[in-house]
């Protein structure tokens, strides 16, 4: 059986690498395994991406001081429980200008 095994042409002077094919498999496959774990933490694809591609709702993105004082002014506004008047000396006083 060992001449039988030693005569077959896989087994010969590369015989020796052979520890290393199943090793780089093993490593490749921890390599994608750790990459899906990082890009699902990090928000590259996954449930924090679908929330962060709906309007208003970015999640770590910069925002201005103000923006939720003037959602807020605008859904007033839209409710009719302001004037024109009112709401807009009200905005001009947030974003900075003169009344």
């Amino acid at each position: 059986m060992h001449t039988i095994a030693m005569s077959a042409p896989h087994w010969g002077p590369a015989a020796g690498f052979w520890p290393i094919f199943p090793l780089a498999w093993g490593l490749l496959w921890v390599a994608v395994i750790a990459l899906a774990v990082t890009g699902f933490r990090k928000g590259w694809w996954g449930p924090r991406r679908a929330a962060a591609a709906t309007p208003g709702a970015t999640p770590g993105a910069p925002t201005e001081p103000t923006a939720t004082a003037e959602r807020i002014l605008a859904e007033r506004y839209a409710r009719g429980e302001m004037t024109d008047d009112e709401y807009f000396e009200k905005m001009s006083v947030l974003r900075g200008g003169a009344a």
